[in-house]
């Protein structure tokens, strides 16, 4: 089932990049905290309508890497090229705008309210009517409404989860809560989807929901996604691609394939071959 893209703002209109070409470009990327190395010096692209995974032993500075992505943090050395545009420094708010939507490694939703409204808040990035039209909710803003609950509908078809479209997702099981963030970041319509474990705590039915679901996105889409993931058997699959970090520095990237026969992956991340 194909989700009805509305219009997107101007700073995320078509950028023209062809599919298989550089979408995102990390250059020379190094972030410290204090006296600690979180990143060493890492260089790497993604490419236009792949998913590139991200992996690595505990500690090896993959979500830092995330966060310098969408503006969590800014780096102390290196650029983020994004559509074009390079940058060291960016608010979130501002990557959101540019395209760029995350998913956490912890569940982060807003417990009290209802999956719809959780899957909606995703669409605030999208809305143009002031606050004065969004407070009579009547004409213009009514209108914007309405188009915007036809899309997270649809989201919500997608994902299938009508059946909690109106149960408080802090009563959800895990993996339900999982998909709904998914759909929140689905709802901001990004040229870039970052996955920060997406398939952490759950069981195997689940994994394989989450899966599929991913490679829904990427393929129906034509979503690109970047993604840490822990389960290798998942990252192998889903992959087009896999750069491995290892106490912040880059120790491969390349092919799945390619990237398990390293020898430097499997001392690092997989245990010594025997």
């Amino acid at each position: 089932m194909n989700i009805h893209v509305s219009p997107q703002p101007t700073d995320t209109a078509d950028d023209g990049i062809a599919p298989g070409g550089v979408l995102m470009e990390v250059r020379n990327v190094s972030l410290s905290f204090g006296g600690v190395k979180a990143i060493t010096d890492i260089s790497f692209d993604v490419r236009k309508g792949e998913i590139r995974a991200i992996i690595g032993p505990n500690g090896a500075g993959k979500t830092s890497m995330l966060n310098v992505i969408n503006g969590f943090y800014t780096p102390q050395q290196g650029t983020i090229v994004f559509r074009g545009r390079e940058r060291r420094a960016m608010k979130p708010h501002h990557a959101v705008r540019q395209g760029i939507a995350r998913t956490f490694q912890n569940v982060a939703l807003f417990k009290g309210m209802s999956t719809l409204d959780n899957i909606m808040a995703g669409r605030s990035v999208l809305m143009r009517r002031k606050l004065f039209w969004q407070m009579l909710w009547h004409g213009p803003a009514l209108a914007e409404e309405i188009a915007h609950r036809r899309v997270v509908e649809e989201i919500i078809d997608f994902l299938e989860i009508q059946h909690i479209r109106r149960v408080p997702v802090g009563k959800l099981p895990y993996g339900l809560q999982k998909r709904v963030e998914l759909g929140r970041a689905l709802a901001m319509e990004p040229s870039l989807l970052l996955l920060d474990e997406p398939m952490a705590g759950m069981n195997l039915e689940e994994k394989e929901d989450m899966s599929r679901f991913i490679l829904d996105v990427n393929r129906q889409r034509g979503t690109t996604i970047a993604l840490i993931e822990h389960d290798m058997g998942v990252v192998m699959d889903l992959s087009d691609r896999v750069v491995v970090l290892d106490y912040g520095k880059k120790i491969a990237d390349g092919p799945p394939d390619e990237v398990k026969s390293n020898q430097q992956v499997i001392d690092a991340y997989l245990g010594v071959a025997h």
